[in-house]
């Protein structure tokens, strides 16, 4: 699949001598959903800001569709829509007017039609005649999210799009996404909220102090880096692990009424035969229950012991 941005070598250092980004290379591709992960302070919002041509880079380029960001930043620009994390509307307009207005400002033809279905895919309708001064944190958010979306971007950035919004405005946005992914939008996002970043995302960059620490396919970062973890709870204590079991490097717990195991990668082929063997000794479970890794556990164990750059 081609790339629609393509960042090279691209860092930011300030006149502080802070260094908010190390060099980063990062493709990402037309049509995919990129959730790029990292703690607060790690660069997310930087790059983020970079790519859409609101902070200059220090050294790299950043080509947008086909298009330099700095050399012809209007053509790149238009092909982009950001939906910041600050909120940051006009308070006195209504939401009618300052979306249509974000429209105008890229150059689009007015397109009432097109405004009207944005605002019904936000649950917006009822309010398009509201000033956003009276609007709740979660409606201004939404008419953020409308603003971005309003001369129909082929590129669209959500930095922590959903933080501190309802349940409802989260499930809204996240139909929204797969609607626009349908139609050929890239999606690049940002969330505290690992689950949705698993439950959305192609691909996934974990990005920490700066450095682009790894990007990975989701499916094949699941595979590569979870765990599956299997509990098996027993009648009656064993005072020690069989020889039998060996190559499950099983550890007794819970004084003896519990064996515990660890599989790599995802995989369940050695569940079967443990259980085979268990039963085989006559060793009686009372129950056994198993836990598989998020991308929430990997994330951590990510950002909290640096790992080699993995790039795919």
């Amino acid at each position: 699949m081609p790339s629609i941005i393509s960042i090279q070598n691209v860092s930011k250092s300030y006149a502080s001598g802070v260094r908010a980004l190390e060099p980063i290379d990062l493709e990402i591709r037309k049509g995919e959903i990129f959730a790029l992960l990292g703690p607060n302070g790690a660069g997310k919002t930087t790059l983020i800001n970079i790519v859409c041509g609101i902070v200059t880079a220090s050294s790299g380029r950043v080509i947008a569709d086909g298009h330099d960001i700095v050399r012809d930043y209007r053509a790149a620009r238009t092909r982009i829509g950001l939906v910041p994390q600050e909120l940051t509307t006009d308070s006195f307009e209504t939401v009618w007017a300052t979306v249509s207005f974000s429209r105008g400002l890229f150059g689009r033809a007015p397109n009432p039609d097109y405004v009207t279905g944005l605002l019904r895919d936000l649950s917006l309708s009822a309010k398009r005649d509201s000033s956003i001064m009276d609007l709740s944190g979660g409606m201004k958010r939404r008419v953020m999210i409308a603003k971005a979306l309003s001369h129909e971007p082929d590129i669209l950035f959500l930095d922590e799009p959903t933080a501190g919004v309802d349940v409802e405005l989260r499930r809204d946005m996240w139909n929204l996404v797969r609607g626009l992914r349908e139609r050929g939008v890239t999606i690049i996002l940002t969330t505290h909220y690992i689950e949705e970043a698993e439950e959305m995302a192609d691909r996934v960059g974990v990005i920490n102090k700066g450095s682009l620490v790894l990007v990975e396919e989701k499916a094949a970062l699941m595979r590569k880096f979870g765990k599956k973890h299997l509990t098996l709870h027993l009648q009656s204590p064993l005072t020690r692990v069989p020889a039998e079991l060996a190559a499950w490097r099983l550890e007794l717990k819970d004084q003896g009424l519990s064996l515990e195991c660890t599989f790599d990668g995802g995989s369940d082929v050695g569940i079967p035969l443990l259980l085979h063997e268990v039963s085989e000794l006559s060793i009686p479970i009372k129950d056994l229950e198993t836990h598989q890794s998020s991308l929430e556990d990997i994330f951590v164990s990510l950002v909290s012991e640096r790992v080699p750059s993995v790039r795919s």
